[in-house]
């Protein structure tokens, strides 16, 4: 994997981008719920009211609260405290807001930091809820016996509620200290919330007393908790954006470079390394398969980093929020995890034989498509139905196993969901009841499990994606760590000045990899400059394999090839092959036109030369006889012309090119007998200086070739002119004798 691993270096910096976004979006994410439970616990059941720490309250409470603080407590409450009344310089800035400053003093709550607060709210809290309690006991004393207290005193003894707090702050510290601790302890008796809700509602009693606009104040926090939640909200999606986008530039670029390595990894490849994947594979693994890795590094990007946060912040935040549900979330997980293996280990290989059954069906369509014609010319359009629906109905019933062991998920993910939801709501249900937790944090327990249970959904996408994009890229990791065996050499050589072309085979044997026996068999003979050397025999005897050594298709496996005294093993094989005019057995024209095509051979070609090259292919006939001339459109393959057209432009091709040596590989095959006489006598004059090697089936086409080798079963067994092989060669005469013979009855 380190092969594709390594594309993700130049995107490093964009990927360590969206990490970080990423961990912003969670944590907006997360931030959600708590803002949910703040509006309903806060906004809603304590109508804006935040804390025990009340803005403002009166005098004569402030009394009843000092009765049970402590000299530290005091200190500390009075510092941040100030009273007003109606002696006091800033009276009129706070009778708007406190109407009841018109009756009496004030203590109003000045400029506190988080630091005090959070130190003054825990007193605040018990001193309120011990002063609000004793309030409702003195005006229905059958609460004490409901709570089960046992007070030191008797309520029905005192005439005014004054009356009793002033009798109870006769009463010794200790005493006092006391009653402050059973009462809270009490209230903590009945649930972990209950001092915090009673203190809150003895809060609103006094705003209510105090003349401070509840609505106005319940109106304002919910309002401010709703905006923060719009703008996590809009932070989320925008991280979201910006993630996707690197996300997508990261894996479309990644993407982009292993195509463009592959190609040129599959450029480098000889003939051996092309007999290791077939054609319809290495489209597959070029296009499919990376494709599935461009996938796979998206989500990747987008889910593997995200999915983690989202599913540990949910936990810790959820247990926050309710530490005794901490089991239920942990069931949910645990199922999560099992079904999401249980699932990996059935579907990962089915996901391997399904790009090899990909490979078939591209397979099977290719060479449909390319051999249409044959097929309909032998009536075999039945069979080849057949076997495409073999190949695709294999292909389908792969995929839909994989499908139908995926599509398990989601519904099985849902029941998990629903059954979360409603043991949240069950159990938190009872835990509102008994007052140890309130109906916000419930609502945002749940959301935060929602949360967990949607990580794990992401992570279960990425099981899905992940092994496809595994075995992805080990298919494209096989044609990249494919090694091509035909390398140049450390220290290449040069060819001398001025080149000639001589071409020489010094006891040259060859064998195919994996092959049990040698193609050819000590081969020598020598190919001058100004000659022709042709290649005759019977098919299979080893003419073409021979030929394709010449430019290092394939390397020898004995002996050596020189190239005016060079072994070709030693030059750059862009040096060998620029020396070289090929026209292959099988005539390949690209789409575009016919110059595109000429020009393949040399770019800066001038109208002359493509002119001149046109006329000795003897091609000028039908390519100036049309009114686009060498513009004409030429179809991918070539599909818009004939075989002999073809070949004819194929030859002229590698005439623009006028190179020292030509190889013609059978190249006239397609071409009639008088169209080939008069290629040959243009070909002689054009190509004069040039050394000619032609492979041919025809005697006709080499009759007046220097050096005619006759081959077969990859041995040399006859060397010379025409008329020396018609002498010495039963072979050869065989041949001549049946052809010329036949062309005389023509």
């Amino acid at each position: 994997m380190t092969r594709i691993i390594k594309y993700v270096k130049p995107y490093i910096p964009m990927v360590l981008l969206a990490i970080v976004l990423l961990f912003a979006q969670a944590n907006f994410d997360l931030a959600l719920p708590d803002y949910l439970s703040d509006i309903v616990d806060t906004g809603i059941q304590q109508q804006g009211v935040e804390n025990a720490v009340a803005i403002g309250i009166r005098e004569n409470e402030m009394d009843k609260l000092g009765i049970f603080m402590t000299p530290e407590e005091e200190t500390l409450i009075l510092g941040q405290y100030s009273l007003i009344n109606d002696t006091s310089a800033n009276y009129g800035e706070y009778i708007e807001d406190f109407p009841a400053l018109e009756d009496e003093g004030i203590y109003i709550l000045g400029e506190i930091g988080n630091t005090e607060m959070e130190e003054l709210d825990p007193i605040m809290a018990e001193l309120m809820s011990v002063v609000f309690s004793l309030k409702r006991l003195y005006a229905d004393p059958t609460i004490a016996e409901q709570m089960g207290l046992e007070l030191p005193f008797n309520q029905t003894d005192y005439h005014t509620e004054e009356e009793f707090f002033a009798y109870l702050n006769n009463y010794p510290v200790g005493v006092k200290a006391n009653m402050r601790d059973g009462l809270v302890e009490s209230f903590s008796a009945l649930g972990e919330i209950m001092l915090n809700q009673v203190a809150i509602a003895a809060v609103i009693a006094e705003y209510t007393a105090i003349g401070v606009d509840l609505d106005n104040l319940q109106l304002n926090y919910i309002v401010k908790s709703g905006g923060l939640m719009l703008l996590m909200t809009f932070l989320s999606v925008t991280c979201v954006v910006i993630v996707g986008y690197l996300a997508s530039k990261t894996a479309a670029g990644m993407a982009r470079d292993i195509r463009e390595d592959v190609f040129k990894r599959v450029e480098e490849f000889s003939s051996t390394e092309f007999d290791s994947f077939s054609t319809a594979s290495l489209i597959t693994r070029s296009t499919n398969d990376v494709t599935q890795v461009q996938m796979t590094t998206y989500i990747i990007v987008r889910m593997v980093f995200y999915a983690p946060l989202m599913g540990i912040g949910g936990v810790i935040r959820a247990l926050d929020k309710a530490s005794s549900m901490w089991w239920v979330v942990g069931i949910a997980v645990l199922v999560l995890i099992g079904l999401i293996l249980i699932v990996f280990v059935i579907a990962f290989p089915k996901f391997k034989s399904f790009q090899k059954l990909l490979d078939r069906l591209n397979l099977v369509s290719r060479e449909n498509l390319s051999g249409m014609l044959v097929i309909r010319a032998f009536n075999m359009e039945k069979f080849e139905e057949e076997r495409f629906e073999k190949a695709n109905t294999e292909l389908t019933s792969v995929s839909l196993y994989i499908n139908r062991v995926m599509v398990i998920l989601m519904p099985m993910m849902m029941l998990i969901m629903n059954v979360l939801t409603i043991a949240v709501i069950w159990i938190g249900a009872g835990e509102v009841s008994d007052g140890s937790m309130q109906v916000g944090d419930m609502m945002a327990f749940m959301q935060y499990a929602m949360q967990i249970v949607m990580s794990f959904l992401m992570l279960t996408v990425m099981f899905i994606i992940l092994p496809r994009g595994s075995v992805s890229a080990e298919r494209i990791k096989e044609v990249l760590n494919t090694k091509p065996i035909i390398l140049d050499s450390d220290n290449p050589k040069q060819f001398t000045a001025p080149f000639e072309g001589n071409i020489e085979f010094r006891e040259v044997s060859f064998r195919y990899p994996n092959s049990d026996e040698d193609a050819l068999h000590n081969i020598s003979f020598t190919a001058k400059p100004g000659e022709t050397t042709a290649f005759i025999g019977a098919t299979g005897s080893g003419k073409s394999t021979m030929i394709n050594l010449i430019p290092r298709f394939y390397d020898v496996t004995d002996g050596s090839i020189l190239v005016d005294g060079v072994d070709i093993r030693n030059v750059t094989q862009h040096d060998l092959r620029d020396k070289i005019g090929y026209v292959p057995q099988k005539s390949t024209l690209f789409s575009g036109t016919i110059e595109s095509n000429l020009l393949f051979a040399k770019e800066d070609a001038n109208e002359e030369e493509i002119r001149e090259a046109i006329t000795t292919a003897q091609a000028a006939q039908f390519v100036y006889s049309k009114s686009e001339g060498t513009t004409l459109a030429i179809a991918q393959g070539g599909t818009n012309v004939s075989g002999g057209q073809k070949q004819r432009l194929s030859i002229a091709r590698a005439l623009v090119k006028r190179p020292p040596i030509y190889i013609f590989d059978d190249s006239f095959s397609a071409l009639d007998f008088k169209t080939d006489a008069a290629l040959r006598r243009a070909l002689k004059k054009k190509t004069g200086d040039s050394t000619l090697l032609i492979v041919t089936q025809r005697v006709s086409s080499i009759m007046n070739a220097e050096q005619i080798i006759v081959l077969d079963k990859g041995e040399i067994i006859g060397k010379g002119t025409h008329e020396q092989l018609l002498e010495k060669c039963e072979t050869y005469k065989e041949i001549a004798i049946s052809q010329l013979a036949l062309e005389g009855v023509q």
